[in-house]
């Protein structure tokens, strides 16, 4: 019985280190025109994901700060889309490293 008891105990351990993050990035746009959406993507995802922008608008210049809940790798795809469609792409960044700086070399 003690052993069924330890292997529960490791059992629900080794469960803890296998739930989700709670992360958060720093997102500054300096692309000279303002963003309306903010899509992220575990990386290697085929697929644009929610739209993580806690703001209506990401105004040129400024800086905001994103919540990235219910992920366990903290490198991310991210797209910015601007008011006038167009793309933003940063690829494989390690949001627990860096922030995000989306500039008009990040541009698609």
């Amino acid at each position: 019985m003690k052993k069924l008891a330890v292997l529960w105990v490791l059992l629900c351990l080794g469960s803890l280190s296998a739930y989700a993050d709670n992360m958060y990035v720093k997102v500054t746009n300096n692309t000279g025109s303002d963003i309306y959406h903010l899509y992220v993507s575990s990386v290697g995802s085929d697929e644009w994901e929610e739209d993580v922008l806690d703001v209506d608008v990401l105004l040129d210049g400024e800086t905001v700060t994103v919540s990235l809940k219910g992920y366990s790798n903290p490198k991310f795809d991210v797209q910015a889309e601007d008011e006038d469609g167009d793309t933003y792409t940063i690829e494989n960044i390690n949001v627990k490293k860096y922030d995000l700086v989306l500039t008009l070399d990040d541009m698609d």
